[in-house]
């Protein structure tokens, strides 16, 4: 996961996953423009292995998240570059600074699916597990990318048991997925939450603190 090589900056002219525009309105009689992306919605869960008393997240490279780094660390790198041509960048940072930790998630691009059964497909690829569509719950759904992109993601709830793994997950290597699952043990999970020298998503300190909240309780009162 943590080998990356032969990096160059160019321009994008289409994607299957964002399309950007400009708009032009006005708000209380002021003239505005704002650039924004149009993406996919998505869901996420959070997924607690009731045998093990743990967490299970992914855990992946993310261009995006390495890029910015090296556009803080390297910012020369990012100068004077023009957009309709292929730069060459240099190797000058790990991997390793574009990796996060994750939920399970996955984008809806299937419109004959239901996001439950979206999130339950998303558990086998990524985690492995084979979770019951009537055993998932649903938490809330929330903005994301609120000033770039505004796309919804839905988030649900899973327990799992050792019993419920049917592979070791990891994505679908065909389409490009390279991801590490992880385990984090419920005595931990705050600690991990708020520790940056772990790189996560916001969904995963939410989802944990909702946890404390709404599930915990019910498991020292067992």
């Amino acid at each position: 996961m943590e080998s990356v090589e032969d990096l160059s900056l160019g321009p994008c002219t289409a994607s299957q996953y964002l399309r950007p525009f400009r708009l032009r309105y006005r708000q209380n009689g002021i003239s505005k423009i704002w650039d924004f992306m149009r993406s996919h919605d998505s869901v996420s869960i959070l997924i607690f292995n009731t045998s093990r008393q743990c967490f299970v997240v992914v855990k992946q490279f993310r261009p995006a998240v390495y890029m910015c780094e090296m556009e803080r660390k390297c910012p020369q790198n990012f100068e004077r570059k023009k957009q309709e041509t292929w730069n060459p960048l240099p190797n000058s940072l790990p991997a390793s600074v574009g990796v996060t930790y994750e939920l399970c998630a996955g984008i809806v691009d299937k419109p004959e699916l239901s996001l439950e059964e979206i999130a339950c497909r998303e558990i086998l690829e990524e985690c492995g597990y084979e979770v019951p569509l009537a055993t998932l719950k649903r938490i809330t759904s929330y903005r994301s990318g609120v000033g770039v992109t505004g796309s919804k993601q839905t988030l649900f709830y899973a327990e799992v048991t050792d019993e419920m793994k049917a592979s070791e997950g990891g994505g679908q290597p065909e389409e490009g997925e390279l991801i590490e699952v992880v385990e984090i043990p419920l005595k931990d999970s705050m600690d991990f939450a708020y520790n940056e020298s772990f790189p996560k998503t916001m969904g995963v300190i939410f989802s944990f603190m909702w946890f404390q909240t709404n599930v915990a309780p019910n498991l020292l009162e067992n």
